[in-house]
């Protein structure tokens, strides 16, 4: 057997709830084997983010060099980059791999309100990576950043904002309604042709940090088993709603708590017991 395997570029979240630990536990918990390659490093828990590091371009393009000339990546997911020199160095490198599958999740705020992504580098995002994206993944706000325009409000203001966004160049957008309200969470996929719409019930619970990281990482699992795009979206959403569903039995920090990555290989205390 030959074990589907995953890149994720993105950030490290010190607090272990988004980022490249987010990444890295869901390909685990989905049966994917996880590369990483560090674009950021940010000094973070469930709280805030008190301090962020950007490496050198260079050094992020050699950890991309390793893992490129050694492993077969099926799927690679970008998360946070932080800056325009990061993201012009990872687009060149990835220009060169356009077989991989590529999920973009423009990570701009973290769930605490800090920003991650500097103001200057949003033309860069949009002229270098929309372009070479099989999916985009952005919430509200950031699609609303990505077009300079208002933030959708309801879902007719999202089939919209879809379509305007898959005019930017990649070729699908999955837009996610989570900060709209109602019983139902519902995100929209448009791959140019068709609008797909997915629901899920709404989970009351504060400890969703790691939600945007938690969804484009299953993305990219499914694509890297070889899914249909519409149907690797339909399973990371259940997948994401599920690990919501148990968030609350972790009790990790004092402020949004990550997500149950492993809910489904953790027993609970009563199955341990």
């Amino acid at each position: 057997m030959t074990i589907p395997i995953a890149l994720t570029i993105a950030g490290s979240d010190s607090g272990g709830g988004a980022g490249i630990q987010a990444d890295l536990k869901t390909f685990s918990a989905l049966g994917v084997y996880g590369a990483s390659v560090i674009s950021a490093l940010t000094a973070q828990n469930t709280k805030a983010v008190t301090a962020i590091h950007a490496p050198p371009p260079g050094f992020i393009v050699a950890q991309l060099d390793a893992v490129l000339d050694d492993l077969r990546i099926d799927a690679a997911k970008i998360g946070m980059l932080g800056g325009a020199a990061t993201i012009t160095a990872v687009a060149a490198k990835l220009r060169q791999k356009p077989t991989i599958p590529l999920v973009l999740d423009p990570v701009m705020v973290a769930k605490s309100g800090d920003v991650l992504l500097a103001p200057a580098a949003m033309a860069s995002l949009r002229r270098e990576l929309l372009p070479l994206a099989d999916v985009i993944t952005p919430n509200l706000p950031e699609a609303a950043a990505l077009l300079d325009g208002p933030v959708p409000e309801d879902e007719v203001a999202m089939a919209a904002v879809v379509r305007a966004l898959h005019s930017l160049g990649p070729r699908a957008v999955l837009l996610k309604g989570g900060h709209l309200s109602g019983d139902e969470s519902i995100d929209l996929l448009f791959d140019g042709e068709t609008l797909h719409r997915f629901a899920a019930p709404r989970i009351a619970t504060k400890n969703s940090h790691g939600t945007g990281c938690t969804l484009s990482a299953a993305i990219a699992a499914g694509l890297a088993k070889g899914r249909p795009l519409a149907q690797a979206v339909a399973d990371a959403k259940a997948y994401l709603t599920r690990a919501l569903a148990a968030a609350d039995s972790l009790g990790v920090g004092a402020g949004h708590g990550p997500v149950h990555h492993f809910h489904a290989l953790w027993p609970d205390e009563e199955q341990a017991s």
